[in-house]
């Protein structure tokens, strides 16, 4: 404004050269000034964009944060694998929707990894069953690994499809728990998988302490009900078990067996081969057991060398040919451990030969010590219970 006034006033008092001078002077001080507000502005204008961008980015990474909080919660009470599974997809689809994804689990050999959830799949993603880790160069390094045979990285020999993947290994406590993939199939995969890495590595994490905590729930569970030597169940889930089971008989009315097992001259191999071999003996006598029995069958370490079987829905019949196959198993370890190894099975079924979990345990054990007097290695029954009378105790048969 103030070089317009210079204008009007240099067009009053000068003419000629002189006011021409003086007003394209003014008319280029303007137009300079004018450019130097358009540059201003135009900075001004970048400036607050970036300022927008960077206040996007602080709340989307906000809602980052938010999520990841929400599903740490979640996951303190996720029991199993299945439920840490749900809280990790949930959260992965809130949080990179266009990204496919899957999550492995070490088994308990940890000689393979199984799928324990997947999300988001295919025709260029369907994540297999099962991985083996030496095919993994994610776990082989411990580190995040990118396959994109698109940009000619290096591929892990267990990728399928043609989606680009990012695999994550999950690491609490100095071990490798379970695999987190994130796939994405686009032009520009490599470019979209190192953009979110970030959040990725914090799902990783979020996940390896969840899985930490489940194993280690699992087994103090697995010790306080497992034998340690054996692997069967011990004497307190045992008992738990056969008073559900016979209650369960009680309603239906169905039948309950129990075969109560000792190995014979157990103390003599001990001292003949060694304790090594008499635990050897022991597991492998355990895995006879569990490996012929139904996987509703209760297979139990009652105390030393003595074991126990619950059959539920059962009867008195079936129990004692299963007992007489059982023993015949067990006889054929003799030969596997150069040493003489057999057993004494004692059987009592409810409502058959008792009338309850308190008369059937002394039942099949009254049994048991009659095969051993019978000379060992054999299958002795109690008999069924006179009808309309509550016996005076059991009758032993004897077979094998």
């Amino acid at each position: 404004m103030l070089l317009s006034v210079v204008s009007v006033a240099a067009s009053i008092f000068l003419t000629g050269p002189a006011a021409r001078a003086a007003s394209w002077t003014a008319l280029t001080c303007t137009l300079v000034i004018f450019a130097i507000g358009v540059a201003a502005s135009r900075r001004a204008i970048g400036e607050m964009h970036q300022h927008l961008r960077l206040f996007d980015e602080a709340r989307s990474t906000s809602r980052q944060i938010e999520e990841l909080f929400a599903m740490t919660d979640m996951l303190q009470a996720a029991e199993n694998h299945e439920d840490a599974g749900a809280v990790l997809m949930a959260t992965a689809q809130r949080l990179l929707p266009e990204f496919g994804g899957a999550l492995y689990v070490f088994n308990n050999s940890r000689d393979r990894l199984d799928l324990a959830k997947a999300w988001n799949e295919s025709e260029r993603f369907e994540p297999a069953a099962t991985l083996l880790p030496t095919n993994c160069w994610a776990l082989k390094r411990g580190k995040p690994h990118i396959n994109d045979m698109a940009s000619g990285t290096l591929c892990c020999m267990h990728q399928i499809g043609g989606a680009a993947t990012l695999e994550l290994p999950m690491m609490a406590r100095g071990q490798v728990y379970g695999l987190l993939i994130l796939a994405l199939d686009d032009s520009d995969a490599y470019t979209g998988l190192m953009q979110v890495r970030r959040i990725a590595r914090a799902l990783a994490d979020s996940m390896s302490l969840a899985l930490s905590n489940i194993a280690l729930r699992e087994k103090l569970r697995t010790q306080s009900l497992r034998d340690p030597l054996t692997g069967l169940y011990n004497r307190r889930y045992m008992e738990d078990a056969l008073e559900r089971y016979v209650s369960l008989a009680e309603r239906t009315g169905s039948a309950t067996s129990v075969v109560m097992i000792d190995l014979d001259n157990f103390k003599r191999l001990n001292d003949d081969y060694g304790h090594a071999k008499g635990d050897a003996v022991l597991r492998d006598v355990a895995s006879q057991l569990v490996g012929a029995l139904r996987p509703s069958d209760v297979v139990a370490r009652y105390g030393g060398e003595e074991l126990m079987v619950i059959l539920p829905s059962c009867g008195i019949e079936d129990a004692t040919a299963k007992a007489e196959m059982l023993r015949m198993r067990i006889e054929s370890l003799s030969e596997v451990h150069c040493a003489p190894v057999s057993a004494s099975l004692g059987v009592a079924a409810v409502p058959e030969t008792a009338t309850s979990m308190a008369d059937v345990i002394p039942m099949a054990d009254a049994a048991l010590y009659a095969a051993k007097k019978a000379g060992k290695n054999r299958v002795v029954v109690a008999d069924k219970r006179p009808k309309g009378t509550d016996g005076n105790g059991p009758r032993l048969a004897v077979t094998g």
